[in-house]
């Protein structure tokens, strides 16, 4: 079946009771229009009051009715009638004209109504989508609530290929042939036999069939049919992330002349290889995992989840050097699926957050035993012509990981899995502080006599030591020495044995310990870095390129993302970013990648560690908290930004930092050189400088074998004298779905951007699209994402522009005191 958009003509209203026969009046109150996919969490207002806490960054969750009022004409009396619903959380109970026509258990993946026996040809139906999210307690980060995902109407004959009845294969690949097995579920719900041709039609990027098939088949009355059919494509391209090549299939069932149903799928043909002496290989050539787990929110927009904005991240990521996105932690949206796809990234899709055990009162540990089965096979059916889906991962920091059941289950899901999709591997993310639980106070008492750290255990127990200086201390303990003793003991090897044995792919998160450990105890063994801590890249990236079975590594996190509020902020004021007492701090402020899309300093160091960047990148810690000590987490690295702009800090020092692949560095303050220091693999990538700030020209220059190899250039700027606005796109199309991001930055009269100035901006769209949502990446913010007012932070401001269903223009105007006021024109056609 081929789907069409029925995001348009919605109304949301808050709160609903019960009971549900009370709800279904023919009110005509239906409350406030909206267009879908529509997030209302990010609508509320934050308060320290919601039992979510710094989970979803202070959000409260609420109960919402969706309802749309809409005509079903005559001659859809007779036709099969199914809407699809790719995401509402946390559940969704369904009605048509007052009738309960379905539910679902799960707030991140995809299911259909079928609709066509409550509806009422030739007359105003309605449809009422309630999505209560009132409870809380129900997930670790922000979630949003509500119908947060496209919902698609499919319209076809009562005979049709049901959604995602799709499949295709392709067990054959070489240079000269590519063999593509293509698998189409038919239903037949007529009264008769129909005796049909299956057309089946390969085309290139070009739209250009380069091969077909027609098959005979009889449907037969009230029964389903699969049918199976080889196709070749000769001379194929392939798909990788450097050159992710699309064919599209399309197939149609046919009586006569008459088309009854058709089916489209874009599709990629690559052939994957896994082996501990040559890794992953794709298309035979060795490839490491250049890893960013994400969350789904789209910042600024919240969990809104619009084409444009997912391809947007998805490009920013690979940009920044990534080549593989794991979804944390649940399936993928559709969305970010097709934008990997288009643009290269590979995919780690992803079960749950947890199983039998709970990690929040509310969450889906309470269903998982009843629907664990079922959202594989949704997660199977959503993935599997997708190319750059390339494994599974059964669960996320599992609680019962380190159980003789836990081990039992996973291998339950693996099997799972692999009766579904047998082409992909299968992974866990499992971690060790969970799998120890009951040893864990007594190996973190061995490992720390064993490296000499007894002091710093000390430290923890609080006694003499301020607050800050207890949780530093632990989390000093969480990497290092006494972490790589925790990872390598055998209490740990005896747990993760059933565990990791189970699987494709060993996934550890942060047990770096391990990744070389398991090469001697299980020659034939894969490992791959699921989790990882920003910091220890350096470290991380070593390991994968030294040893074959260790296939790659995912940092936390490739982008930054709203709730679990605090784990990466730099807090000069006495708390902890794992503390409960940071409201109204609303991000996690950990993303290589923040919310409005800048790339920190961290970004760049990670792309030369990756080896592909050869220009160095300059870094300086901010001078307003020099010498002062932070809250530390073991996420965080350096609260350090790309600026040599510090107005007030003139003669004071300043700690500058040069990353660079290359053997040497020389910084140079207003062209003196203050001297070259040893860099590249051995200085750790990171040359430090601590110099006194002078405004100019702060340059780095990089050498190796005393030939220069690349420079970067701070200039300080002066005052702001003006706005600057540039968008990502000057065209949208009148979809009600398009989405262009505008960057507004402060600029002195040299056009050089003012990142420490921090100036009011206001904002006004007018027209043909509205503001989808408007803000900064600052981690201490009380401001709500859908006010027209913000401050800069870091010299920034980002808006999101959506385009509406009528062709025109969208006039954006932004106002700041004393600058002025800019104005930039979007086209919708």
């Amino acid at each position: 079946m081929l789907s069409q958009s029925f995001n348009m003509g919605w109304n949301i209203k808050e709160g609903f009771s019960q009971p549900f026969t009370n709800l279904f009046s023919k009110e005509q109150n239906l409350g406030t229009p909206v267009t879908l996919p529509h997030d209302a969490m990010i609508l509320e207002k934050k308060t320290p009051d919601t039992k979510n806490g710094k989970q979803t960054g202070y959000y409260p969750g609420k109960s919402y009715l969706y309802s749309k009022l809409f005509y079903v004409p005559d001659d859809w009396m007779d036709k099969n009638i199914v809407l699809e619903f790719e995401g509402v959380y946390p559940s969704a109970l369904v009605y048509i004209n007052g009738d309960f026509a379905g539910s679902h258990h799960s707030g991140y993946s995809q299911f259909t109504i079928q609709a066509d026996g409550f509806l009422i040809p030739g007359k105003e139906n309605k449809i009422e989508v309630a999505a209560d999210n009132s409870c809380e307690a129900n997930t670790r980060w922000y979630s949003g609530s509500g119908i947060y995902r496209n919902v698609n109407i499919y319209i076809s004959e009562k005979i049709y290929i049901p959604v995602d009845g799709l499949q295709i294969d392709t067990p054959e690949i070489d240079a000269e042939t590519a063999v593509l097995c293509i698998k189409t579920r038919l239903c037949n719900e007529t009264l008769r036999t129909h005796d049909l041709i299956q057309s089946t039609e390969i085309l290139d990027a070009d739209g250009k069939i380069v091969n077909s098939e027609k098959t005979v088949v009889t449907a037969y009355l009230g029964k389903n049919v699969q049918t199976l059919q080889r196709i070749p494509v000769w001379d194929p391209q392939l798909w990788d992330c450097d050159a992710p090549y699309l064919y599209t299939c399309r197939t149609r069932f046919m009586e006569g002349d008459t088309i009854l149903d058709e089916a489209v799928t874009t599709l990629g043909i690559r052939k994957m290889q896994l082996d501990s002496r040559h890794g992953l290989r794709i298309n035979g050539k060795e490839v490491k995992l250049r890893g960013a787990c994400i969350h789904h929110d789209n910042g600024i927009i919240g969990a809104v989840t619009l084409e444009k904005a997912e391809e947007r991240r998805c490009r920013q990521m690979k940009e920044a050097g990534f080549n593989c996105l794991r979804s944390s932690h649940h399936a993928m949206s559709k969305a970010m699926l097709a934008a990997c796809d288009k643009l290269g990234m590979f995919v780690m899709d992803e079960l749950s957050d947890m199983w039998h055990v709970r990690k929040n009162p509310n969450d889906f540990g309470n269903y998982f035993e009843e629907f664990w089965e079922d959202e594989v096979e949704r997660m199977v059916a959503k993935d599997y012509n997708h190319p750059s889906v390339i494994m599974y991962c059964t669960g996320n920091e599992i609680p019962e990981v380190g159980t003789k059941r836990g081990a039992e289950m996973n291998r339950r899901i693996v099997e799972k899995i692999k009766s579904l999709d047998s082409s992909r591997y299968t992974t866990n993310a499992a971690n060790s502080f969970l799998a120890l639980r009951s040893d864990m106070q007594q190996l973190l008492e061995e490992a720390v006599k064993a490296t000499g750290m007894e002091h710093i255990l000390e430290q923890t127990s609080g006694a003499g030591e301020s607050g800050i200086s207890v949780m530093n201390a632990f989390a000093s303990l969480m990497e290092g020495p006494a972490k790589d003793y925790i990872d390598a003991s055998s209490t740990l090897t005896n747990l993760l044995e059933g565990f990791s044995g189970g699987l494709d792919i060993a996934g550890f998160n942060y047990i770096t310990g391990r990744h070389e450990l398991e090469a001697q105890l299980h020659p034939n063994r894969l490992v791959l870095g699921t989790e990882t801590y920003p910091s220890e890249i350096v470290r991380l990236w070593d390991i994968v390129e030294r040893n074959s079975h260790v296939i790659g590594d995912f940092t936390w996190t490739g982008y930054d993302y709203l709730g679990e509020a605090g784990i990466g902020i730099f807090y000069y004021n006495g708390i902890n970013g794992f503390q409960d007492n940071n409201f109204p701090d609303s991000i996690a402020y950990i993303g290589d990648i923040d919310i409005t899309g800048y790339r920190r300093p961290i970004s760049y160091l990670r792309e030369i560690v990756f080896g592909l960047r050869t220009a160095p990148f300059l870094a300086v810690e901010r001078l307003n908290h020099y010498g002062e000590t932070p809250g530390k987490t073991t996420w965080m690295h350096k609260d350090n930004i790309a600026s040599w702009t510090w107005a007030g800090y003139e003669g004071k020092p300043a700690v500058v930092d040069i990353f660079s692949s290359s053997e040497e560095v020389e910084l140079f303050l207003n062209d003196i050189s203050l001297g070259r220091k040893p860099a590249g693999k051995a200085a750790g990538f990171i040359s430090s400088y601590e110099i006194t700030y002078q405004p100019g020209t702060l340059m780095a220059v990089s050498y190796e074998n005393g030939a220069e190899t690349g420079r970067d250039i701070l200039q300080t700027a002066n005052a702001p004298a003006k706005l600057s606005l540039s968008a990502e796109q000057t065209v949208l199309t009148a979809n009600g779905n398009d989405l262009t991001y505008i960057t507004i930055e402060l600029q002195d009269e040299n056009g050089i951007l003012n990142l420490q100035a921090e100036t009011e901006i206001q904002i006004s769209v007018d027209g043909a699209g509205t503001l989808q949502g408007f803000g900064s990446a600052d981690p201490h913010t009380g401001n709500h994402y859908h006010t027209s007012t913000w401050k800069t932070y870091d010299g920034r401001l980002l808006a999101a522009i959506r385009s509406g269903f009528d062709p025109g223009e969208i006039k954006v105007t932004v106002r700041a005191v004393g600058l002025g006021e800019e104005t930039l024109i979007v086209i919708v056609e």
